[in-house]
């Protein structure tokens, strides 16, 4: 539960930060009348991850089980993908994005006809993204899970990060986002990492990767995955208790690259121009 908890309450965060910076920008400049148009881009934005994500699902229902296995393997890589993207995406767009949002406001309501039409779109593209990638993140989480506590605890997210929003927005709510952001991005890389490792298993039960199955420890008589705290771990982490060699290979590979990339400092910038030397 604390998994999906965690990663809704973070995209839903980001998603409440684009469409707050969205509402204030539009109040600031006595352009609120144009708020409609910002809710019929969300709604639209939600229907097509609902939409998205009950046709994955429903469609995964019809495979026969080695085809399962290979969908479920494909949805875990674009999940590695789509998390590792989110988290490097919000580490470098945080600074800019406020004025970034301004510019596409301005832009899309400079013209005298059209102007609609573009406010939803460009709120459309922005929620969708969140949308999307909390799909497939969750698909990959539920077919791992085998109870209610993942749907419940992505429930709670986001009603969660709703309120966060909103206290944000209305200014009673002080986060110290860039600290949030950090450790959540932590977080969601060794979720990726254990998503990832499982996307090798699922490749092999569907007969498609065989190499690097050598086990190399046993804990099933320590730790089992299915004991309380093995599931707790595997939900968590992606903790196996007979983990084969191309999983922790994968696993250790894709943590210790992507924490180096993100722990290392941001490149400064490049001066726009070299000031003159003055003339003896």
């Amino acid at each position: 539960m604390l998994v999906p908890f965690l990663i809704m309450l973070r995209e839903g965060i980001e998603a409440a930060l684009i469409v707050g910076i969205i509402a204030s920008y539009l109040k600031q400049t006595g352009r609120d009348a144009w708020m409609p148009a910002v809710w019929v881009g969300i709604l639209l934005a939600v229907a097509l991850s609902l939409f998205v994500g009950a046709a994955l699902q429903l469609a995964s229902a019809q495979f026969p089980q080695k085809a399962q296995e290979f969908f479920e393997a494909i949805v875990g890589l674009i999940a590695v993908v789509v998390l590792s993207s989110m988290v490097f995406w919000m580490r470098k767009a945080a600074r800019s994005i406020k004025s970034e949002l301004h510019t596409s406001i301005d832009s899309a309501l400079a013209h005298s006809t059209g102007q609609a039409p573009a406010l939803i779109g460009m709120v459309f593209f922005a929620v969708a993204r969140e949308g999307l990638e909390s799909v497939f993140f969750l698909l990959a989480i539920f077919q791992q899970s085998t109870n209610s506590d993942a749907p419940i605890g992505a429930v709670l997210g986001i009603l969660v990060s709703i309120v966060l929003g909103y206290g944000i927005y209305a200014g009673g709510v002080r986060m110290n986002l860039r600290r949030f952001f950090f450790w959540t991005g932590l977080f969601i890389l060794v979720v990726a990492a254990g998503i990832l490792a499982s996307t090798l298993r699922h490749f092999h039960e569907a007969g498609v990767w065989n190499s690097l199955q050598t086990v190399v420890f046993d804990l099933s008589n320590v730790l089992p995955v299915g004991s309380p705290l093995g599931t707790l771990l595997s939900g968590m982490f992606g903790y196996q208790d007979m983990p084969t060699l191309g999983e922790v290979i994968a696993y250790v590979a894709f943590l210790a690259i992507s924490i180096f990339m993100f722990l290392r400092p941001a490149a400064p910038r490049a001066a726009t121009a070299q000031a003159p030397r003055p003339s003896n």
